[in-house]
């Protein structure tokens, strides 16, 4: 039987911009190789798969080309929107999903979605040695939670305009590298960001979601505030909006479907 397969756009509200997440609704479960070869032919930083529960709500999985993910913040959004879109969830109710990450929610907002996840705080650290030369700019402070380093470097334009040496991140022990820094003045962001993981076969994802679960409690302690915005300064770019409450992290954005079809 086909399954449903689709292209989203996450945290944009326009095609060709923002993070692409492939998602793929599932009738039954499949052997753990197929996921990982699904995720292989579908080529972007992260497939969804959903499998509606008995309870009505969702298992979701994430998968990169290399391995499968513990959490993941725009192919859930992009879960999200194509379950309200498609039909297959009631548009007037919230979204609750089994993760590895436990139980993350989503509900509808006008046009925006919101998306329920761990707080996952940075502690700081000291600056791992080689890090600074791995990206090719000087790391003013450093940080690391679960999944990723935490590099926060001078300025807006030191982050927009860097050039890593890939084969210098990949040697970090982590998801990856999270180049950071304040936004310049009169911006309507409060912070840039980039992402390198070429430790996940990612060299440069687009826009992350989880790790603005780690720059939002960052930016927030920095700042003197609870909600922010954050722009993530890929070539696609996109805007993650980011609300603390307590252990928790609200993160808010839109979503444009790109394509459906069906996996065979």
């Amino acid at each position: 039987m086909a399954l449903p397969l689709a292209v989203v756009d996450a945290f944009t509200d326009r095609p060709f911009a923002g993070n692409p997440a492939g998602i793929c609704v599932l009738d039954t479960d499949r052997p753990e190789p197929w996921f990982l070869s699904v995720a292989q032919e579908m080529n972007l930083s992260e497939t969804a798969f959903l499998r509606r529960r008995p309870d009505g709500d969702w298992d979701l999985r994430w998968f990169t080309p290399k391995d499968e993910e513990r959490l993941c913040g725009h192919a859930t959004l992009g879960s999200a929107h194509y379950l309200w879109e498609s039909g297959r969830h009631p548009a007037d109710q919230g979204l609750r999903f089994h993760t590895l990450s436990g139980v993350l929610t989503a509900e509808r907002r006008g046009k925006e979605i919101v998306l329920d996840f761990p707080s996952e705080a940075p502690r700081t650290i000291d600056i791992p040695a080689g890090l600074s030369e791995a990206l090719g700019a000087t790391v003013l402070a450093a940080g690391q939670n679960r999944l990723d380093i935490f590099a926060e470097l001078q300025d807006e334009a030191t982050v927009r305009t860097l050039e890593p040496a890939l084969e210098k991140v990949v040697a970090f022990k982590s998801r990856g590298i999270v180049v950071t820094a304040k936004a310049d003045a009169g911006r309507p962001y409060d912070f840039v960001s980039r992402f390198f993981a070429p430790q996940c076969g990612i060299p440069e994802d687009p826009v992350t979601g989880s790790a603005h679960c780690g720059l939002g409690p960052l930016w927030a302690a920095k700042l003197g505030k609870d909600s922010l915005v954050g722009y993530q300064a890929s070539p696609r770019g996109g805007t993650v909006g980011v609300t603390l409450r307590g252990e928790r992290c609200l993160l808010t954005g839109t979503a444009v479907t790109v394509w459906k079809g069906e996996l065979l």
